[in-house]
């Protein structure tokens, strides 16, 4: 039988500024291609749906493009919350269409088991969750239903990163040893919603940010971490709140290998760059000593304005990243969005049309299994983040957690049937 051509309704939970500066941008791309049908996006209240649909930039940069806003801003108060709506959009949707979760860490798993519970394909940023037990949980609803769960984590989508996972697993590296890494957001984050919910009791600068950096190391390498530490500083917040806003982690691995990653929002407004990242990864061969050094907030490319332009971080002098995503003409007066960060989005996008066009022609349980069968393929080829194949994420969320918040006492995490995460006993 032939397949069918599926056209999936995407609705995004969630309107803040990752759905306005990548995901957004991403999906009204791949509706101009024709990959993707109506979108919908769903808040908390109005006022994140009207900035999104009176961007000047997204209506420049896809002309006659738009999406349903749920509340409608047009109709009520914009600050009135509406916290439940994004069920009934969920619930108003046909099976199986997609879900994108964009909405704080601690959010995540509500709206994810909500949309699975609807039958919707889910994709999320990351990190999944903040538990092992909700991930896997996640997982097994994910299967039986034989629905696709992805995790946004862009950076695998980064070439530079493609090509050192190539090198490491053609023998090129040999063993990883020692590593560095660090991203520091901008000092503007913190007058953001950020002040709202990365507050000590829910989330910090490490789980936030540092997951990029230790994902990509198992990415590159196949090594699972197995011991945390961080220690945290905190401050507040322009509101008031607390937050844990610099961060040392330190992450064994199975090899006894050492990661060091350092995250903060502390990078000046006023510098080039719109952040400072990077990582530098020592390795070993039999008789010689390898590595992995990328600069992630530099890119080789400087500009100079007539004046900076209008949003938090802008300078005159300025350091753009043109990997991570960008926007460039797209011809007919039109932009389009370049980069991994637009790419993450495709693939993702993309494994869910893989599996209902070549299931679209079966019916019941046959096309249940068939689907179970991609999916074990994604879990096993391991390029995009599934919850199989990478919820050693979510063990170092919660180890890192209960490190920063006993002072840095190091947390050893356990695989295999009594997978958790546990203080180190050094005995008496």
């Amino acid at each position: 039988m032939a397949k069918r051509h599926y056209l999936p309704t995407v609705t995004i939970v969630g309107g803040g500024m990752i759905t306005q500066v990548q995901i957004l941008p991403s999906v009204y791309q791949l509706q101009r291609l024709g990959l993707v049908g109506d979108i919908r996006i769903s808040a908390l209240n109005g006022a994140p749906l009207k900035a999104l649909a009176e961007d000047p930039l997204l209506q420049k940069a896809f002309p006659g493009q738009s999406f349903t806003p749920y509340p409608d801003f047009t109709r009520v108060d914009p600050e009135e919350k509406f916290p439940d709506l994004f069920q009934e959009v969920l619930d108003s949707m046909p099976p199986r269409q997609i879900v994108i979760a964009a909405v704080p860490d601690q959010l995540h798993y509500g709206v994810i088991k909500a949309a699975l519970n609807a039958g919707q394909h889910v994709i999320t940023v990351k990190p999944l969750v903040l538990t092992y037990r909700e991930a896997l949980e996640i997982e097994k609803t994910g299967y039986e239903k034989g629905l696709f769960v992805g995790v946004e984590y862009h950076k695998r989508f980064d070439d530079r990163n493609l090509m050192a996972r190539a090198a490491f697993q053609n023998g090129l590296l040999g063993d990883f040893r020692l590593g560095q890494a660090r991203l520091h957001e901008p000092w503007y984050y913190r007058h953001s919603n950020f002040q709202n919910w990365m507050t000590c009791d829910n989330s910090d600068s490490f789980s936030y940010i540092a997951c990029h950096y230790i994902d990509l190391v198992a990415f590159i390498t196949g090594l699972r971490p197995t011991a945390i530490s961080v220690s945290g500083i905190s401050e507040k917040y322009p509101n008031g709140n607390e937050g844990f806003l610099y961060t040392d982690g330190r992450v064994i691995w199975e090899n006894g290998a050492i990661l060091n990653v350092q995250n903060s929002l502390s990078f000046p407004d006023d510098a080039a760059g719109g952040n400072n990242q990077g990582m530098m990864l020592m390795f070993r061969g039999e008789d010689m000593g390898t590595l992995v050094s990328h600069e992630d907030q530099y890119r080789g490319v400087k500009h100079s304005y007539l004046s900076k332009g209008s949003d938090p971080g802008d300078t005159i002098f300025s350091e753009p990243n043109p990997d991570y995503f960008r926007m460039v003409p797209a011809g007919g007066g039109g932009l389009k969005p370049v980069g991994y960060g637009y790419r993450s989005i495709e693939a993702l996008v993309e494994a869910v049309l893989r599996i209902e066009n070549d299931t679209g022609a079966l019916a019941g349980n046959e096309a249940i299994e068939a689907s179970r069968r991609i999916l074990k393929s994604y879990d096993e080829e391991g390029l995009l983040a599934t919850p199989a194949n990478s919820a050693y994420n979510e063990l170092v969320m919660e180890a890192g957690r209960k490190s920063i918040l006993s002072g840095g006492r190091e947390v050893v995490i356990n695989y295999g049937q009594d997978a958790g995460v546990f203080f180190r006993s050094y005995g008496d």
